[in-house]
């Protein structure tokens, strides 16, 4: 079965830590754009941070960048999400997702908030609140 397993989420007071892991089974990351996504309720899905297999590189949404930091274990397959300085903004439920890297438009598709993703993990609670 193919399939991603988010964990790490939880309740954290503000300008602390989390890190959120994303494992893969049944299939190897090693050709896939990992993305890490995040929504609240009657908002719409945001990309946060992506990372791409065939060259390591990695992106960040604006309102994360310099907290966050997208990583890749392969012999775990497995990819985090380090979460520092955590704001009550950063709320939500955060996803991970994979694209085919090859023959797509796994940026695009990044960017418009993971249209066409492949694969999709079930969703972890982050809530930072005092």
């Amino acid at each position: 079965q193919l399939q991603l397993v988010e964990s790490g989420g939880g309740l954290v007071q503000p300008g602390g830590s989390l890190r959120l892991s994303c494992a893969a089974s049944g299939f190897t990351l090693d050709y896939y754009a990992i993305g890490w996504f995040r929504q609240v309720p009657g908002k719409e899905r945001e990309g946060v941070s992506c990372i791409s297999s065939s060259d390591g590189s990695t992106y960040y949404a604006d309102s994360v960048r310099g907290r966050f930091t997208i990583s890749r274990d392969n012999a775990k397959n497995t990819v985090y999400l380090q979460m520092n300085s955590l704001k009550p903004e950063d709320t939500a439920v955060y996803y991970c997702a994979a694209e085919y890297l090859y023959g797509s438009t796994w940026y695009a598709d990044y960017r418009a908030g993971g249209r066409n993703y492949d694969y999709w993990g079930q969703g972890t609670q982050v809530t930072v609140s005092s």
